[in-house]
């Protein structure tokens, strides 16, 4: 299957149309199996899917090592991105921390358990208010230069903070959830991606599973599976989410391919500069992905999707309250 080739940003960073969420290999959806994972990964090489995304956080620590040992002797097939900006305890997330000194010691840290030389796309993985982005932004330029780090990145900035990074340093990609049900960036966020030339990476651009149609409620998961208390996911809003969502599993069965491949499709085809990352573990679900790199929805089929999961359609927050707070808007 051609899965073809995707700009992110006018900075030169070309990756596959669609990417790899690495983060359910070693956390928040069910048992890992690292079997599968490894094979997971190593298929996605195979297919052309190169965009690779991983964070410290994942785990902590466990996803880079993951993949440190998977893609030994393949390095030089895939681009890697990465995320800073949390201070880890003991005990996992303690906090935010974006200070330059610790963005370096994070970077020599990721650098030693992905075991390469360079980061491809490095992101602040949320933007910390307690240091101002100009010196957030100087880190990462300062990297660049040492060549420890090609292109940097930001997650779930806003308007203001995506314009005083790319002041001090070329933004090449913004990562932001966004998705048929969650389509909150497109009023203010992608506009200004667009005037700057930064390229888009949409994160759980499948509703963390629901747009798949194979779906439970929220207390039918393991208390360890982030949907277990995902609001969407939950009570009346399930219900309510489940009757949009019907158009997807509509126009998938008119035109021969799953859900997701749809909800796949439709971001797709919102732009060049778009470039969603589904996660998966498993293989079938990888190829099932990346098939929607060649799913063509006409321009009525389009408009039904944006109608039936328009943001009044869509029931209960994307978070709880604690990450709604840390998401830059």
């Amino acid at each position: 299957m051609a899965i073809g080739r995707r700009k992110l940003g006018v900075q030169g960073l070309e990756v596959s149309a669609i990417g790899l969420g690495c983060m359910g290999m070693s956390q928040s959806y069910g048992p890992a199996d690292m079997a599968e994972s490894i094979a997971t990964l190593h298929r996605a090489i195979e297919l052309g899917c190169d965009f690779l995304d991983t964070a410290e956080v994942y785990g902590p620590f466990k996803n880079e090592e993951l993949l440190g040992g998977a893609l030994a002797g393949k390095r030089a097939q895939v681009t890697i991105a990465t995320k800073f900006g949390f201070k880890i305890g003991e005990s996992g997330i303690a906090g935010l921390n974006s200070t330059p000194a610790h963005i370096h010691e994070v970077v020599e840290a990721s650098l030693r358990r992905l075991r390469t030389d360079h980061i491809d796309l490095l992101y602040q993985h949320r933007v910390d208010p307690a240091v101002p982005m100009e010196e957030v932004a100087g880190a990462v330029g300062e990297l660049v230069r040492q060549g420890k780090v090609r292109y940097f990145g930001l997650s779930e900035a806003g308007v203001a903070n995506i314009r005083r990074a790319h002041a001090v340093h070329p933004v090449s990609a913004l990562q932001s959830e966004y998705s048929l049900w969650e389509c909150n960036l497109e009023q203010d966020i992608i506009p200004v991606l667009r005037e700057l030339g930064i390229g888009l990476v949409p994160f759980s651009p499948l509703g963390r599973g629901f747009l798949t149609g194979e779906v439970l409620r929220a207390e039918q998961y393991p208390a360890t599976d982030f949907r277990h208390n995902d609001p969407r996911y939950q009570g009346a809003n399930y219900d309510a989410n489940v009757a949009a969502a019907g158009a997807v599993r509509e126009i998938a069965k008119a035109i021969g391919a799953k859900p997701g491949q749809v909800a796949l499709a439709w971001l797709l085809h919102k732009g060049e500069d778009v470039v969603p990352i589904p996660g998966t573990k498993r293989r079938n679900y990888l190829e099932e992905n990346i098939a929607a790199a060649t799913l063509a929805l006409d321009a009525a089929q389009m408009q039904t999707l944006d109608t039936a999961l328009a943001p009044e359609k869509i029931s209960g927050p994307r978070y709880g309250e604690r990450m709604m707070a840390t998401i830059d808007r």
